[in-house]
């Protein structure tokens, strides 16, 4: 890894990190999600007559709430949208969550970052009852001393929130040794409103744009990548 293969947004010399608790989004981060989450959505949408050949065009469901994305997308309402969800998981319960993949050497680089001493937390807007299963059938689950996501009621969704029930369990830890990695905007913009640093994965859904436009510490194109940004002396 060069320095021309980061991006940061803040500071070019800051190679050698020190973190010492890494929080990790799930979906687009460790796992391509793309195949379950689109048909999910697909599923949900033809509930309500809506005819989405596309899988493609579903992609910008990937990472933020559901409840808040058929709302933008679709442009149902509020109380339609808390249905659709409800349709969202009853394909996602069946088939969804588990049409999905591992990103090749996320499995080699946590298991050397927890080998490094350090503590991963998975921080997710997905209900967390699913990410458990999800990390469990990919036999991830030993990595990680806590699975946070969402709540099935609607509560916990946003990423400020995640990361801020996180860290207030965490309160001796300084903040300046915590960092979130993920790969939206979502991800960046909650580290920021919880006061610590972040790293934008180039590699899943967000796009490089929506990434610098957020503006994290760092900017990572590849799994190789981030592993040598953490493991780097």
């Amino acid at each position: 890894m060069n320095e021309q293969d980061i991006f940061p947004a803040k500071e070019t010399h800051k190679l050698v990190l020190n973190y010492q608790v890494i929080l990790f989004d799930l979906d687009g981060t460790l796992t391509d999600p793309k195949i379950g989450i689109t048909k999910s959505v697909q599923y949900a949408l033809a509930k309500f007559n809506i005819n989405e050949p596309d899988l493609d065009k579903l992609i910008p469901f990937i990472g933020p709430p559901l409840v808040e994305s058929f709302q933008e997308f679709y442009s149902l309402s509020r109380t339609e949208a808390d249905v659709a969800v409800t349709y969202y998981r009853e394909y996602f319960t069946q088939s969804g969550m588990y049409e999905n993949a591992v990103y090749p050497g996320i499995k080699e680089m946590l298991a050397k970052l927890v080998d490094a001493g350090k503590k991963l937390i998975i921080a997710t807007s997905k209900p967390t009852i699913f990410s458990e299963k999800i990390l469990e059938y990919f036999g991830m689950t030993s990595f990680f001393k806590v699975i946070v996501g969402s709540n099935l009621d609607g509560s916990r969704i946003h990423k400020t929130e995640i990361i801020d029930y996180i860290l207030s369990d965490i309160p001796h830890i300084a903040r300046e040794s915590i960092v979130m990695v993920g790969d939206r905007k979502h991800d960046i913009i909650g580290a920021q409103n919880n006061g610590i640093d972040s790293i934008a994965v180039s590699y899943g859904y967000g796009g490089l744009e929506e990434l610098q436009q957020a503006g994290p510490t760092f900017i990572i194109s590849s799994v190789n990548d981030l592993e040598q940004l953490f493991t780097r002396k």
